[in-house]
């Protein structure tokens, strides 16, 4: 009686933030993400485990995001973090109470205070003080579906040379299979940013290499190189495709124009329901991925805070927090309401409010599911990409209605949950089609990430891009010295944190725009002086003078990331 199934994917990832602050911008957003997201997840999963659900949530983490969960240094900070919170909450008991404050603002204190020591408990006891080592548990026991995602989180449609879209993911793919003992299936291409092959320029005074139009291959060709077979987009790029063909059971491309096409009955619908191959129409290599696309009325429900279910009034108010602490003590209320009008936080009102919202979405889903599939005949896929952090971070209350939510869709007679790759391997795509370039940011486009107060981050980049190809030409001519090698490697390192498009989204919405122009700096300060550095022991057998190996001793401890890094991967 199945009609379709539920494809849940959540990105995982925040930029590298280890050794580069605290609070308000650095480290705490990683403690944050664990305690209110991470931790609460995989939570859920367990607990539904334990009741024989497998949640089949689609984990897309980053491998910046990874390098930074797993890195030892990390399980003292969590800890550190959550035991401050629970001072930060007796405080705030002891100061509620000297000023006479209501007594359930003195319980919520104190339900902080337990909150976080029960998130520091699950962290060692459920977690194996590991959140990465959790999560390939759980992998590994079949519960969900790990995939990957471009290394630092590069922009690939903006990336000006393809060989640094290719070391993103190489380097994605070998830090994955670090971490996870295997190889992803899929990919998560940052900001869902998709770029089909075409003669490219870009339009900045970088450099006359790249104001040259040249042709470059599609996103879905590189990404097919490397054996990874789908990514996500949003829904605009699935409205917009043009369809080209069929791949016949031997994967291979048969046009619509060809008189074997009749024998395929291809079908092609815009709608998101069906995942697509993708190639670009301008190259026809051959070279495919598919396309799951967002459903974005179902989405919206959940990720808009001002019509979805995160508004609600009894929901704990993301914006307002006590001055001295950061603790938050007041709900949602009315979300068009001053601050000063938020009414106290009760925890007892959310399990049945979590629940009465998780009946509706899956009725939403079941009801989408179904009459997609009785207009079409066909079986349906209904995919809702989210950003992991809005589930516990921004909506405080989401993980205890995804809970509700898998469970629900585990006892649908009309939908069930699955993974991305076992969606793959049951409706197996044969439709290819071509689409547009896009995002899943405003409008669609590329203008949080290239817009008027962030182009000049991609002059220096798209420099810094060319420095390291000259650099690299010279190091892979010139004879083998290790510190000649050690260097070049945190350079391409720099480069690669460099390509965060963090960077451009912290600046274009002004959410930490000093941060982020400060780290950008930091990166390209610390790749120009690698540089020239690299430059004195070329075609030389020298080691590191004493003052150069203090130097990248300083940097390497900074940005320690990514030490399976090799330099034939340039």
């Amino acid at each position: 009686m199945h009609a379709g199934n539920f494809v849940l994917t959540l990105h995982t990832h925040l930029p590298y933030v280890l050794n580069h602050g605290v609070w308000p911008h650095g480290s705490d957003w990683l403690c944050e993400a664990v305690a209110e997201c991470y931790i609460p997840l995989l939570n859920a999963v367990q607990d539904l485990a334990h009741e024989g659900i497998a949640a089949n949530i689609t984990f897309d983490i980053s491998p910046v995001n990874c390098e930074q969960l797993a890195d030892p240094a990390f399980r003292t900070l969590f800890e550190d973090y959550c035991r401050n919170k629970q001072k930060l909450a007796r405080e705030d008991a002891a100061y509620f109470l000297k000023h006479r404050h209501e007594a359930h603002q003195i319980y919520l204190a104190q339900y902080w205070e337990q909150w976080y020591g029960q998130r520091l408990k699950d962290f060692n006891e459920r977690h194996y003080s590991n959140m990465i080592t959790s999560m390939k548990t759980l992998q590994d026991n079949g519960l969900i579906e790990i995939i990957t995602c471009g290394a630092t989180h590069g922009y690939f449609a903006l990336i000006g040379d393809d060989r640094y879209i290719r070391l993103q993911i190489k380097a994605a793919i070998e830090n994955y299979e670090k971490h996870f003992g295997k190889k992803p299936r899929g990919i998560w291409l940052p900001e869902c940013a998709y770029r089909p092959a075409y003669h490219w320029q870009t339009f900045i005074p970088s450099s006359n290499e790249y104001n040259q139009p040249r042709h470059r291959p599609g996103i879905e060709e590189i990404v097919a190189e490397f054996g990874l077979e789908y990514f996500f987009a949003d829904q605009h790029l699935a409205q917009h495709q043009a369809p080209l063909g069929v791949l016949d059971n031997n994967d291979q491309f048969i046009s619509l124009s060809s008189p074997e096409i009749h024998h395929h009955r291809p079908y092609f619908s815009r709608s998101p329901m069906q995942p697509i191959h993708i190639q670009s129409v301008s190259t026809l290599s051959g070279k495919t991925a598919v396309m799951y696309a967002r459903h974005q009325k179902v989405a919206m429900q959940v990720w808009s805070g001002d019509s979805g279910y995160p508004g609600d009034p009894a929901y704990l108010d993301f914006h307002k927090k006590h001055w001295s602490s950061g603790l938050r003590y007041w709900r949602v209320t009315d979300n068009k309401a001053d601050m000063m009008y938020k009414l106290l936080y009760v925890p007892e009102w959310i399990e049945k409010k979590a629940e009465m919202h998780a009946f509706h979405f899956v009725k939403s889903v079941e009801q989408t599911v179904t009459s997609w599939a009785a207009t079409t005949g066909k079986f349906a896929t209904l995919c809702t990409p989210f950003d992991t952090e809005l589930f516990g971070h921004w909506w405080f209350e989401g993980p205890q209605f995804l809970k509700a939510v898998l469970r629900g869709l585990h006892y649908s007679p009309y939908v069930n949950t699955t993974t991305a790759s076992q969606q793959l391997d049951l409706v197996r795509p044969r439709s290819v089609s071509a689409t547009i370039e896009g995002s899943w940011g405003r409008n669609g486009n590329h203008e949080v990430w290239m817009g008027n107060d962030t182009k000049w981050t991609w002059e220096i980049i798209y420099r810094d891009e060319i420095a390291l190809s000259a650099l690299m030409d010279k190091v892979k001519s010139s004879p083998k010295n290790a510190a000649l090698e050690r260097i070049v490697k945190q350079a391409i390192r720099e480069l690669m944190l460099l390509h965060s498009s963090d960077w451009q989204f912290l600046i274009s919405t002004v959410s930490a725009k000093d941060y982020a122009e400060m780290r950008f700096s930091f990166h390209h300060s610390d790749f120009t002086l690698l540089c020239e550095m690299a430059e004195k022991y070329i075609g030389t057998k020298k080691r590191l003078s004493k003052a150069d190996k203090e130097f990248i001793e300083d940097i390497e401890k900074k940005n320690n990331v990514f030490q399976e890094i090799s330099l034939d991967w340039v």
